[in-house]
């Protein structure tokens, strides 16, 4: 048998630990498995000597704004910072114009992730170089749209606990459970389907009220006014409510982007009671403080927003006993004029600005080095950014291992080379807004990037005529 890539030599993961091995690819899966120096002959093979190769990266939180808001970043371009980053599969989540509450709208934004829609060829968009999965919009606009929904193809729901914001009533139809009533309704519906729903979860009586005081205050002008704006309290009260109908309607819950240790802490102890709970944070909540936001203002403003310092040193005690699930990016492309954005009088106004930055291509070296830092295995970091995904999500042992049968999906990275981070490098289209990781030192280097086989990505040089090559993922359903 002549096998299409090799890549030999290297510290492989294999069934949770790293065995030095040789990885044979063929027809886009994993064939062989062997010790170094027994695979058969490939038409391309890689040394990976003394450098870990690991289960494709796999993203649970990404925002590309295709279609609607194209200008911010596109499938095509986006997902050339995925695969720099050593994300082999990103789980898309519903901010699109319109968002996917029903199966024509997923169809069409599947057709244009894949380069095969006619208007995005209008742009010259060729598709996603990765793989990719749809979460689907679940919200009190639509019920009856939820469960049929889930016969298309998507790997879990999404809700935001909200109304729309002012003039983004296109984003967010059908997407959102703008009070109890509604969302209990739509926890109800997405039960039948046996997936997952995520939830924004952000009280927004709260936040409005907070934002409210602060502007009678005048002090809108101040950068930390924003994380005054949504205190740990905005974040633990929506997380307890979204514990509570979880359990009582009996629907699997993904609490996305935790951010509070008081939080985690709930989510824990739902888990030891047998709730099915899943737990996702991102790297800015376990790398940055809000002193961030004071530095960078908008740059560094997210929802929910960055916390104190010893804040964000307790939440690594949730990644370390295995509260925490996985790890999410929630790269949010936007353009600098958004986020420099200011007030009918010129003045400068923090709630203005959108919330979120990029982070896709970050992710994983960035977790690695911390990691490191902090005492967090290599292995354990593993599993948090592909394992678990893959297993929490039903795609697991498609995706997720390095397995014969597997989707041929591996990064090889190398820990003895430091990386200095800069925004200029990146392939993101919304790297202007990217500051707040500026000449950060990177443990490790993402050499390689291979998709089903095929390379897309090879000493920091994405290979652009792999857009397109990213294939849409379904779950398996046990329902």
């Amino acid at each position: 048998m002549m096998l299409d890539l090799a890549v030999v030599n290297g510290l492989v993961f294999l069934e949770g630990g790293f065995r030095l091995s040789d990885v044979g690819i063929k027809d886009g899966k994993f064939a062989m498995i062997t010790e170094p120096g027994f695979l058969p002959e490939a038409a391309r093979t890689i040394d990976a000597s003394g450098k870990h190769v690991i289960p494709g990266g796999i993203d649970t939180h990404v925002h590309y704004r295709d279609p609607g808001h194209w200008e911010r970043e596109t499938f095509e371009v986006g997902t050339r910072a995925a695969a720099a980053g050593g994300c082999t599969t990103f789980f898309e989540h519903p901010i699109s114009i319109p968002p996917q509450w029903n199966g024509k709208i997923l169809k069409d934004r599947i057709s244009i992730c894949k380069g095969e829609d006619s208007s995005a060829n209008d742009r010259h968009e060729k598709g996603s170089c990765v793989d990719f999965c749809f979460f689907g919009a679940a919200g009190g606009q639509h019920p009856e749209a939820i469960e049929p929904l889930a016969d298309e193809g998507i790997v879990a729901y999404k809700t935001f606990l909200h109304d729309a914001p002012e003039g983004r009533d296109a984003e967010f139809e059908g997407l959102t459970s703008a009070n109890n009533d509604q969302l209990y309704r739509v926890l109800e519906e997405v039960k039948k389907t046996g997936l997952t729903i995520a939830a924004h979860a952000e009280d927004n009586e709260l936040v409005t009220g907070f934002i409210k005081r602060l502007r009678e205050q005048g002090r809108q002008n101040e950068n930390i006014a924003h994380c005054e704006s949504r205190p740990p309290i905005v974040e633990i009260e929506a997380i307890s409510k979204m514990l509570k109908f979880g359990k009582d309607v009996g629907c699997p819950i993904e609490l996305v982007h935790v951010s509070t240790w008081q939080a985690m802490e709930l989510a824990k102890q739902a888990k030891a009671e047998g709730q099915p709970v899943y737990v996702e944070t991102c790297p800015h909540y376990l790398l940055l403080d809000e002193s961030y936001v004071e530095k960078y203002g908008a740059y560094a403003k997210c929802n929910p927003a960055l916390r104190k310092k010893e804040d964000v040193e307790r939440l690594w005690d949730y990644v370390k006993d295995g509260t925490v699930d996985f790890i999410g990016s929630d790269h949010s492309p936007f353009l600098v004029s958004e986020k420099e954005k200011l007030d009918k009088n010129g003045n400068k106004d923090i709630f203005l600005s959108p919330s979120g930055f990029p982070g896709i291509d970050l992710r994983l070296p960035l977790m690695v080095t911390e990691g490191m830092k902090r005492g967090v295995s290599l292995e354990k970091i593993i599993e948090l950014l592909s394992v678990n995904p893959a297993k929490c999500f039903n795609i697991f042992p498609q995706k997720g291992t390095i397995t014969s049968g597997a989707d041929g999906d591996l990064v090889i990275i190398d820990l003895n080379k430091e990386v200095t981070c800069r925004a200029e490098d990146s392939y993101s289209q919304a790297k202007g807004i990217m500051k707040v990781y500026e000449d950060w030192k990177l443990g490790c280097s993402v050499d390689c990037t291979v998709v089903r086989g095929r390379v897309v990505m090879e000493n920091g040089v994405v290979d652009e005529s792999a857009s397109g090559w990213g294939e849409f993922v379904r779950p398996v359903r046990n329902h």
